[in-house]
């Protein structure tokens, strides 16, 4: 079978933002199997929602929106919040090599995950560096907003770190 432009289009999207769909899921994933369902859902929304990119954002404004609703929404339909997630050995193999910190990192996961929602999503932007607007873009909150959450979730999170 052979592929259409906009398959390969697509898939090149997905291949170079994967990191991003996985540090999403990861996130909000309770275990193994729900890292797994929550990827393959974020592809299916993506893949539904690609003919109606238009391009009016960064590709990767649009992928952190459709993963972060997706999974909130896998969150809500599940009726569970997670209380924490291990690391596994998969995805510790690639912190370690990318991070060199395996044990800081299992930590600070650790403490994410005692975090709300919207908590989450705004460290893990955050944490990738995105700026204030964009994360206000991917949120739909305003730019002030995104700056009052982010400090005021850093000190739960020491405060967090410190118990």
């Amino acid at each position: 079978m052979e592929t259409t432009q906009s398959e390969k289009e697509f898939l090149e999207m997905v291949t170079a933002h994967k990191r991003i769909i996985y540090k999403v899921c990861y996130v909000y994933a309770k275990g193994q199997d729900d890292l797994n369902d929550l990827y393959q859902e974020v592809i299916l929304n993506l893949w539904k929602g690609f003919p109606n990119y238009r391009g009016e954002s960064k590709q990767s404004t649009w992928i952190y929106r459709i993963a972060l609703n997706t999974c909130i929404s896998f969150l809500r339909q599940a009726n569970a919040r997670p209380r924490t997630v291990a690391l596994t050995t998969e995805l510790a193999w690639q912190a370690a090599a990318e991070e060199g910190k395996t044990g800081q990192l299992q930590e600070l996961y650790r403490l994410i995950n005692g975090l709300g929602e919207l908590e989450r999503a705004l460290i893990l932007l955050w944490l990738e560096e995105r700026s204030y607007q964009e994360m206000a873009d991917i949120l739909g909150i305003s730019k002030g907003n995104v700056a009052v959450k982010l400090t005021r979730i850093k000190e739960k999170l020491k405060k967090m770190s410190n118990s």
